[in-house]
Parts: structure tokens; sequence; C-alpha cells
């Protein structure tokens, strides 16, 4: 079975588009979508709805959970949060909001031998960045089981979004994988004398994975993984009228493929020990 794994739409139906045109190639027989549909960009609705369409099971990621809530304390939030909390939930409409509110935290399935366990961010959380330059300890967190994981079994093949950085590693005879963000992929590490073309950060990405469903034992076919690059037309998902209150850092984001909040992205580094100035 060929499974492709799609996650953090946030609104870019025009990305979203070009990746089901893309997965409408490759004979897939499966589309698990990892969450974050709604939220940042211009057209949360139409992405939600193609999604239910398309996809065979839908996770919930910490954007949909979030803005399908109705228990805010307000009082707490900044004037932006509040904006943007009050923009994204008049776009949905109370059915809409249940369908988030209600999807799963994780799924799993085995694959040729190998349990995978899918989920948005981690397998406790569905909001804390897990990334590639963390300890071997914390990315062997991310294989354990936890009271909101299916089995209280480890996991072979961990595959996760969140992060919007596509990336593979081996750890303990295990696999973890980012399948990175089809509306709005960035790079953290950046420098201007040193980055390539653009190109390679603002497309759209998924992930496909192959092997024998549900099979208890490991065969000769084995498991392939693919990464997927998509190019999508920008300038046409940011053509619409909108009152997007994060329309401006939206627009420079996802044409620059950086995260507009770039001190959040250095702390989170220095966490992990590291100097960005040194980049």
């Amino acid at each position: 079975m060929r499974i492709a794994i799609i996650s953090d739409i946030h609104g870019n139906l025009e990305a979203l588009k070009m990746t089901f045109k893309d997965i409408e190639k490759r004979h897939i027989d499966k589309i698990i979508c990892l969450g974050d549909i709604i939220a940042k960009g211009n057209h949360s609705v139409e992405c939600l709805k193609l999604v239910k369409e398309k996809c065979d099971v839908v996770i919930r990621g910490n954007c949909d959970r979030h803005f399908s809530e109705n228990n805010h304390d307000i009082n707490k939030m900044s004037d932006i949060e509040k904006r943007r909390l009050e923009w994204n939930q008049s776009l949905l409409n109370k059915e809409q909001m249940e369908w988030l509110n209600n999807l799963p935290f994780c799924y799993e399935f085995m694959l040729d031998g190998s349990l995978v366990r899918l989920f948005h961010a981690t397998p406790w959380t569905d909001r804390e960045p897990i990334v590639n330059e963390d300890s071997i300890e914390t990315k062997y967190k991310m294989f354990l089981p936890t009271d909101k994981t299916i089995s209280h079994k480890k996991a072979d093949i961990a595959i996760y979004g969140h992060i919007h950085h596509p990336f593979l590693d081996k750890i303990y005879n295990r696999t973890l994988i980012n399948v990175g963000s089809v509306g709005f992929s960035f790079d953290v590490i950046r420098n201007k004398e040193k980055d390539a073309n653009l190109l390679e950060t603002t497309v759209a990405n998924y992930f496909i994975i192959e092997g024998d469903y549900e099979s208890q034992d490991h065969t000769e076919n084995g498991i392939s993984f693919e990464f997927r690059r998509v190019k999508y037309d920008i300038e046409k998902e940011l053509n619409c009228e909108t009152d997007n209150p994060e329309k401006d850092n939206y627009i420079y984001e996802i044409r620059n493929g950086m995260y507009g909040n770039m001190q959040k992205i250095n702390d989170n580094f220095k966490r992990l020990g590291l100097n960005p100035d040194k980049f």
C-alpha cells in the first residue's frame, strides 16, 4: 500500500490543490492528514472541505484545536491573539468547529512488521516543537506510548508534522520522520550569503510511505520512504480580498520561506544550546 501523508496546510488552498494533484499521479491508496488544516492563511474553510473530501484519516493539530474551542480566556490574550481567534472562528460554522474539535489525537497501523504511529507534534502534546537538532533522549521519547496514544507499545516509525521542516533520522533501530508542511514551508537556519534559491523551500511538502499494510511480519518487500516537493503559485494564493489580521506577516512568510517570529525560533535554538548568530 502507498500512503500519502500531508500536514500543516494552514489555509493555503493553492498549495493543497497542487499537492492533491501530485498525489493523484502517484497511485496512492490512502491519504492521511496530520492536522493544522486551518489558521494563518486565507482559505481555511475551502481547505477544510477539501481535506474532508480527499483524506481517509485526519488528525487534529494544535491550530485546529485552538480555533475550534470555545473555552478561551480572552482577558489573557494580546490584541493580535484576540483578533486571530475572532477572525478564524468567524470563518467556521458550528458543524465545522465540532468536526475539528473531535478529530483524533493520533493514528497507528502496522506496515511490513513495523508499528507506525502518527501524531501532529508529539505523543504527549499537540504543540511542542521537536526539531532535528534536539537531543537523542528527546527524540527517543517520540517513540514512546502515552495516555494519548492508541497502543501502549513503542513505535518503530514515528511520523509527525508541526515544525514545518521535513527530515528523517534513525536512532535505536527506529525511524523518526517529519513530513514538512503543505501550506507554510520554512527553514530556520538562514543566512543571506549562504542561502540557495527560495524555491528550495517555498514549495508544498508531503511524504509517501509504502509497504505491506497491516502485515505483522517483516517481508522481503520492505518499506520505502519518499519526500515530495510540489511547486505552487504563491502569488495566485495571495491574490484575494481578505481582512485576515495576519495578512502582511503571512505574505512575507510564504514568499520568503521564513517564520515571522524569528525571536521564537532563536529562543528555541538557545534552548538546545545553539547560537543562531553563528549560522
